[in-house]
């Protein structure tokens, strides 16, 4: 039980560590376009998100997948930033099921992406064979899934507060949260090592 603990915790930190923001980033990104009453979607979304996460972990702790970590830490703003200009474009259109389905595809090929950029030092904490690796990631997952509600569940508090209290619209509240996260990781893209030769 100590060591599912342990594992769990490090899933919780890695998605609330305050230095490494991209991921709650991506969460509110995800997450602002939706309220209370479409909760069944956004956990949807937030355990593919997961499950994306974990299949990446998989793959590089099973020698499967290796990326260069310039390339992903390229990458993972630039989720964020697809999702963020998604939600400009889309705020207050009614959602058909069609990008719904579309949604769902991306959130999971974003959470492999953002898995490249943790499977590194998942793997540098995690001895022994591949094998005995696997309970350990999915205690993390467990961790990391628990810690994504949190976020959003936080989000959806703020949404409906912004909403309710200071009147804004659901459209609004989308296109300035959005406006911010856009502001936010333009530099990280900018400022990404991968620029410099």
């Amino acid at each position: 039980m100590s060591e599912f603990w342990i594992y769990f915790q490090i899933g919780l930190k890695h998605v609330l560590d305050i230095h490494a923001y991209d991921h709650v980033l991506f969460l509110i990104a995800l997450a602002i376009p939706f309220s209370f009453k479409d909760w069944k979607r956004i956990v949807l979304l937030v355990t593919l998100f997961t499950i994306g996460h974990t299949m990446a972990l998989m793959l590089s702790v099973f020698g499967i997948i290796a990326i260069k970590v310039n390339v992903v830490e390229l990458l993972i703003p630039i989720t964020i930033l697809i999702t963020a200009l998604f939600n400009l474009f889309t705020a207050g259109k009614s959602s058909k099921k069609e990008s719904i389905n579309l949604v769902f595809f991306i959130t999971l090929f974003f959470g492999i992406i953002h898995g490249l950029g943790f499977s590194n030092y998942f793997k540098s904490i995690l001895g022994g064979d591949a094998v005995s690796k696997i309970v350990p990631l999915s205690e993390f997952a467990l961790g990391i899934e628990a810690a994504q509600i949190v976020v959003v569940f936080v989000v959806l508090i703020l949404s409906y507060i912004v909403q309710t209290v200071f009147r804004f619209s659901k459209r609004d509240w989308t296109l300035v949260m959005s406006a911010f996260i856009i502001g936010v990781v333009i530099p990280l893209i900018v400022e990404s090592e991968i620029w410099i030769r």
